[in-house]
């Protein structure tokens, strides 16, 4: 709540929390528990879900929640949706109601379903066509977006015509995943136009070193979470330790397969337009893990200082507010 306040008054356009569940590293199982008390400490930034899991729930409890909340907070809520479990499988077990079998893949029904309340839109032959009508904050509704890091994702975004978010920090080669969803949006013909956000992890400080060592406690707690081993952030100097002990102390600050814009204001702006010119994006969503609370409220106060956002103008920068425990 004391991050999401910051990036209210710096000019951060949205704050977004995950769901992610049974991990020490992260405190965010509910982002639809936390939004509410967000958007009551805030006073113009857009709050919402980066995403709600949809296979773990019913289409109608999410569009209802969802739904209240546009009627406590109107204009200022949005609804991200994924696919993805956002845990191991183990615990993406524990959290199903029925444990008899495996839940069904069937997300594109579910998020048509999802949509069908949210709108108002389903058929009239749909047997929960009445329920459409009975959301408490119609006719406001929240925003809705689609997450996602793999072309299935996108396909699906443009064939329903919402805005897409994509997972840099999870899959940095996604530019052409990218372009694909903006060929699926124009070929489904929709009145508005496609529209992209890119997650990217970022840490920035006063000097490149310093913000090195701040990246330090991430690149470990990959590193053992890519071997099955989920750890509470470390202590930068607990991490640097660890990290010259396996050979890795020189090694990209990411690892195999991701990107984080590290360094000083200069750097990280370079950084971060870099990577939104890659994808064309309409937005950035800035993703900053650190094991300090004040070093991550720094990072985002001189980030937005360097992408010169002010709270008047709407700058299209996303503070994401996936909790460190």
């Amino acid at each position: 709540m004391d991050l999401a306040a910051l990036a209210d008054r710096l000019g951060y356009h949205r704050f977004w929390l995950s769901e992610h569940h049974g991990t020490p590293m992260l405190a965010g199982p509910a982002p639809e528990l936390l939004i509410g008390p967000i958007a009551a400490a805030t006073s113009r930034i857009r709050v919402g879900a980066g995403g709600v899991m949809l296979p773990y729930y019913s289409p109608l409890k999410v569009a209802e929640q969802f739904s209240l909340l546009c009627a406590l907070y109107p204009e200022r809520i949005d609804l991200g949706v994924g696919r993805a479990p956002g845990t191991d499988p183990v615990t993406a077990f524990a959290l199903q109601r029925d444990r008899r079998q495996a839940v069904p893949d069937d997300f594109p029904s579910q998020l048509a379903e999802l949509i069908g309340y949210l709108r108002a839109e389903l058929p009239d032959d749909n047997p929960f066509s009445r329920l459409a009508g009975t959301l408490p904050g119609h006719p406001a509704t929240p925003q809705l977006w689609l997450l996602g890091s793999s072309g299935h994702s996108g396909g699906w975004a443009g064939d329903m015509g919402l805005p897409y978010a994509f997972a840099d920090f999870i899959n940095p080669a996604g530019a052409e995943l990218v372009a694909g969803y903006r060929r699926s949006f124009l070929a489904g013909q929709h009145e508005h136009a496609s529209y992209v956000a890119v997650a990217v992890w970022a840490i920035c400080a006063e000097t490149e070193d310093e913000a090195n060592e701040l990246a330090a406690s991430m690149q470990m707690a990959l590193h053992l979470l890519r071997r099955g081993r989920p750890i509470p952030l470390p202590h930068p100097r607990k991490a640097i330790d660890f990290l010259r002990s396996v050979g890795q102390e020189n090694e990209p600050l990411s690892g195999p397969g991701r990107r984080m814009v590290v360094g000083d204001p200069q750097q990280v702006r370079a950084g971060l337009e870099a990577v939104a010119a890659e994808y064309g994006a309409d937005e950035l969503i800035v993703v900053t893990t650190t094991y300090d609370h004040q070093a991550r409220r720094r990072s985002y106060e001189l980030i937005a200082s360097a992408l010169e956002l002010t709270a008047d103008d709407f700058t299209k920068t996303t503070a994401a507010g996936c909790a460190a425990a």
